[in-house]
């Protein structure tokens, strides 16, 4: 197969091949690990919802208290917060743990599939002369595979705890919050659920800005991921070639062939902190205001005494949860495009290992 019939892949086509083989831990021999730690996991992250839960509402009962100036109500709710945050504690704690031990064997897994397959038949050898993004494969498997899964299982876990944190708590904010009346030149305008209208608004708006900024970061991040491959590629072929492993082939200037590369490299750097300074005016501003905006949404109540104290703390803890769970995608953007990244660079080494013997690509 010659370089001009070669026609890159598409990222659709990338993932859809990364994920082909990055599925078979949840299958065969692993299956049993795979399952246990996912299920366990997933009731970790429900725990942890109905503590933060029960905490929410310790906030309101506990500022309740303080606005009374009741001294017996705020040691019974400073008692009844030893075993919340014991809990919680607890929680944490496992979860790094079965977060840490899942990403493990995944990427155990993973990476001897991806060796057996790049050494198999010779294909280490035969790999050169095929077409594609395939340059340093050791990097791909050694470093983009541990992204590659480490990855997943935050966002995953982030995206299934924000959405069903973001359900429980929208229902908080419904019910404290209540409707908001309001007079606009004569006209009366009755929102019900105002402050669930305001954090899918405010969401919403963060969340655009975020695309609007960020929407070349993937590719950014993979130019990056090149260029320090292709950086380390020829470090490590000068020094085989000096231990007498290789010959130079090509580099006839190591100096300048090492300098050219690191130029590529300090330039893909730039631009990758040129936009990740974007994306934090974004980010860093969202984390200022969240909690701001859900205090002054509250305070017209507060101080018409239609919301007491602990209502207006329980409101706008709930603002900031159910504005982190509708914004997991803003908070999540600088990751998933370095998962995208280093799947696509795991998904071009496998595409080009499967050209090298296509009858038997259906193997792998």
């Amino acid at each position: 197969m010659n370089n001009d019939s070669y026609i890159a892949p598409s990222e659709q086509r990338l993932l859809s091949r990364f994920w082909q083989s990055a599925r078979g831990f949840w299958g065969g021999a692993t299956a049993p690990w795979a399952w246990l730690l996912t299920v366990l996991l997933i009731v970790t992250v429900l725990l942890q919802l109905l503590t933060q839960y029960s905490l929410n509402f310790w906030n309101r009962d506990f500022f309740n208290a303080v606005e009374r100036k009741d001294g017996a109500e705020l040691l019974a709710q400073a008692l009844r917060l030893l075993p919340l945050a014991a809990a919680s504690l607890a929680l944490a704690v496992f979860s790094v743990w079965g977060r840490m031990t899942l990403q493990r064997k995944w990427r155990a897994w993973l990476s001897n599939h991806l060796y057996k397959y790049w050494l198999e038949r010779d294909h280490y050898v035969r790999l050169r002369f095929m077409p594609g993004e395939h340059q340093a494969p050791e990097y791909r498997i050694a470093e983009d595979a541990r992204l590659a899964t480490d990855l997943p299982v935050d966002l995953v876990l982030g995206l299934f705890s924000s959405l069903i944190t973001g359900i429980t708590f929208i229902g908080i904010l419904w019910t404290v919050g209540g409707s908001s009346t309001i007079d606009l030149f004569g006209l009366v305008l009755t929102i019900p659920g105002y402050l669930v209208v305001a954090v899918i608004v405010y969401s919403i708006i963060v969340a655009a800005a975020m695309v609007l900024i960020g929407s070349r970061l993937t590719r950014v991040v993979e130019d990056n991921k090149r260029a320090e491959a292709e950086l380390r590629a020829i470090g490590t072929h000068i020094r085989e070639s000096g231990e007498g492993k290789t010959l130079p082939d090509n580099i006839k200037d190591r100096l300048e062939a090492v300098s050219t590369a690191l130029r590529v490299v300090i330039a893909t750097w730039l631009e990758y902190c040129w936009q990740l300074m974007r994306l934090t005016v974004v980010t860093h501003s969202n984390t200022l205001l969240a909690p701001v905006v859900g205090l002054l949404l509250c305070m017209p109540k507060y101080v018409a005494g239609t919301m007491l104290l602990g209502e207006v703390v329980q409101a706008a803890a709930a603002f900031v949860v159910v504005q982190g769970a509708c914004n997991w995608f803003t908070d999540n953007y600088i990751r998933l495009a370095d998962w995208a990244a280093s799947a696509n660079r795991v998904a071009s080494l496998l595409l080009a290992l499967d050209r090298i013997d296509p009858p038997d690509a259906s193997a792998s």
